[in-house]
């Protein structure tokens, strides 16, 4: 197993005459499940590049963790057909994995007349989705579903499909599985410029020279900068989107039964309130379109501006503690569906404009791609995939039995009692699990990502310092 974050990439391959037959730029949700997709052909050599000291270190780690059904994209569009597809593989690979969802419903809560107008028209865009479980509830029923929304609600749009996920999880379980299976994964590598060489991509990168026969785009905020070295020029403009959240402690959860969702506009679906797998709440996201694709801080007029709505939605959400406040970018362009386009003389695939949507749609982006990379070279041979050994992630949800709650865990093994974070409940077994696990976190918050540690209402004030040490090494269980 191959996962590198500092040196040159293995100078060897440089003067080897195989190049790497794929190389996968981007470790987010969509890279890492391209990366895994491909590694079911063991026979590929492929490298999986990450410009960060992380998997999942962008646009990944903020989504708003729905697994959609879809019922609201465009029907007929690309990202309609993948997330629809996305949802049932991503729901049957996360029951095998680990990964935590709870399939808790959503509500399109309508506050005004034109709102309510509206309803039928989504609920007719959702037939054509191919999504036929939702319906159109009354006020009376809408408020017995959710009895602590705010005075106004006209009526709502059920959707008893969507459904919350981890997705960190979803992300580190790509990977792991994509490692374990031979992808070789590096770290802090960031691609500066993209030449042709003898049929092949010649990469420059932050750490040195790295050649592959067909190269994969899933850059992400950069997926546009990556397509103008490649090709010269591209078909799309990425607007890094800003979307601040809000968390509640997980005292509020008792406030929320469904993601609660407002009738959609041209920026998105617009705030929400929704339970986390974790057992808090989130509120949010803004959606404000920015030049920086590095501006990932909060500001106080947008989280003034989601108290506002939070306050309209459930007011009684605003008396509850915040844990955490932190904001995303999704990497939006003028375009209304997902880029992804196959260059068969070049060699490459861009996958751009992958929305929030594309943590559901993930698996079959993945799917989707093999396919076109399969059509375009057909000397790669990707006609028998072989399914990898499963993997089982660490369980970060409150609707599964967490280790400090296994009394046969704790009973083979100690460290699963002792509790670290005292918020989160988080053992020492479980950040030693982690410390040395197939992608071992390169930070505080990458381990936070993995085990919850320093992620609840203390923010880290009072186990800090000790899980600091535990991953500095300074610990009983500390890397190497």
């Amino acid at each position: 197993m191959t996962v590198t974050s500092k040196g040159p990439l293995c100078p060897e391959r440089q003067m080897s005459p195989r190049p790497y037959d794929v190389a996968v730029v981007g470790a987010g949700v969509v890279g890492t499940a391209i990366a895994r997709e491909l590694a079911r052909h063991p026979h590929l050599h492929i490298a999986l590049l990450e410009a960060s000291a992380d998997v999942g270190d962008g646009t990944s780690k903020a989504n708003t963790a729905i697994l959609h059904t879809g019922f609201d994209a465009v029907p007929g569009s690309l990202e309609a057909r993948l997330v629809r597809e996305g949802q049932r593989l991503l729901a049957a690979y996360a029951a095998e994995s680990g990964i935590p969802v709870e399939p808790v419903g959503a509500l399109l809560v309508a506050w005004d007349d034109a709102q309510l107008d509206a309803l039928p028209g989504l609920l007719e865009k959702a037939g054509r989705n191919g999504y036929d479980a939702a319906r159109i509830i009354g006020a009376d029923e809408t408020r017995a579903r959710e009895p602590h929304l705010g005075p106004g609600v006209l009526g709502a749009l059920d959707v008893p499909g969507e459904s919350i996920i981890c997705p960190w999880t979803t992300t580190l379980a790509y990977a792991t599985q994509a490692v374990r299976s031979g992808v070789e994964l590096h770290l802090n590598t960031r691609v500066e410029t993209v030449s042709s060489e003898g049929g092949d991509h010649l990469l420059a990168t932050s750490r040195g020279a790295l050649r592959a026969r067909f190269l994969v785009n899933a850059a992400g905020l950069n997926a546009d900068v990556l397509d103008r070295l490649v090709l010269g020029a591209g078909d799309f403009t990425v607007t890094p989107r800003r979307g601040q959240l809000i968390v509640f402690d997980e005292l509020a959860r008792d406030l929320v039964r469904h993601i609660l969702l407002p009738v959609p506009t041209a920026l998105g679906k617009g705030v929400l309130v929704a339970p986390t797998v974790y057992g808090n709440v989130l509120l949010g996201p803004t959606a404000e379109d920015l030049d920086d694709k590095e501006a990932t801080g909060t500001t106080a007029d947008g989280l003034d501006g989601l108290l506002t709505k939070g306050r309209r939605i459930l007011p009684a959400l605003l008396d509850e503690e915040v844990t955490a406040v932190y904001a995303g970018l999704r990497a939006a362009t003028e375009h209304d569906d997902y880029r992804i386009r196959c260059h068969k003389e070049r060699r490459y695939v861009t996958v751009g404009g992958i929305r929030s949507t594309g943590l559901t749609a993930s698996m079959a982006i993945a799917a989707h791609v093999a396919g076109l990379i399969a059509e375009a070279d057909a000397g790669l041979d990707l006609e028998e995939p072989v399914e990898p050994a499963p993997v089982h992630m660490p369980n970060l949800g409150e609707a599964f039995p967490r280790p400090y709650q296994r009394a046969d865990l704790i009973a083979t093994d100690p460290a699963y009692g002792t509790i670290v974070c005292h918020c989160e409940r988080v053992t020492r077994g479980e950040i030693r699990d982690a410390l040395i696990s197939t992608v071992p976190p390169a930070s505080l918050e990458g381990l936070r990502r993995r085990t919850r540690a320093r992620g609840g209402r203390c923010q880290g004030f009072y186990c800090g310092a000790a899980v600091r040490a535990l991953h500095e090494g300074r610990g009983e269980w500390g890397p190497e």
